[in-house]
């Protein structure tokens, strides 16, 4: 089965609620992106799929918004959720190694897909996507499952980072690129209350000289 077929099985067989990465409110993603970016740049939710947290940032009045996934049948859910105000996102059905992106990001926003690339090739090739997509002065928000988070999610194993493991991967692939803004630990509870250990990285993107 295909990365796409998993997804796309995986989201049409339960609902979007008892999957167990659902947030009502996406809440520390939204402070965030308050954080490091304003009304009016552009961001990116990279293996965004059914997530919420665009409903939330069209409440808080930021955009343009676009949405990457991997799942058409993920971000059928998101349109439809939204109703009308889906046409005030850009939505991209596509495995985010292959994408080119037309334009460039204040922020790029991923929960859903780094952990999943335990190869590392896979991974480099996701940071130089990173890299081209986010404009100089721009950030990164990067949460991963915590050292001593879960193997495996969605039934596929993933890679576990501490701040100076992610921090270091992302140096050697993509030297002087990104530099380190904050991380901290972040508890999520799946819809059957169970607790997994995330952390959440925050990188900033440099300038072509380093500043």
């Amino acid at each position: 089965m295909s990365d796409r077929e998993h997804w796309n099985a995986l989201y049409g067989s339960r609902e979007e609620t008892a999957l167990t990465w659902f947030e009502q409110e996406a809440a520390l993603s939204r402070q965030l992106i308050a954080r490091y970016a304003k009304p009016g740049q552009p961001i990116v939710d990279v293996g965004g799929g059914a997530s919420r947290l665009v409903d939330g940032l069209l409440a808080d009045s930021f955009g343009p918004l676009t949405v990457l996934d991997l799942s058409e049948t993920a971000l059928s859910l998101a349109k439809a959720r939204l109703g009308a105000r889906a046409a005030e996102i850009d939505w991209i059905e596509g495995d985010v190694l292959d994408w080119a992106p037309e334009c460039t990001f204040s922020i790029w926003h991923d929960r859903a897909v780094l952990h999943f690339l335990t190869e590392p090739a896979r991974r480099d090739a996701y940071f130089n996507v990173m890299a081209r997509a986010l404009r100089p002065g721009g950030h990164a928000i990067l949460a991963t499952f915590d050292l001593d988070g879960p193997e495996k999610c969605a039934g596929l194993p993933v890679a576990r980072y501490s701040p100076d493991s992610l921090r270091d991967v992302l140096a050697t692939s993509v030297p002087n690129t990104f530099e380190p803004v904050m991380s901290q630990r972040h508890l999520h509870e799946t819809p059957l209350g169970k607790k997994q250990e995330f952390q959440v990285s925050v990188f900033r993107r440099l300038s072509p000289s380093g500043l």
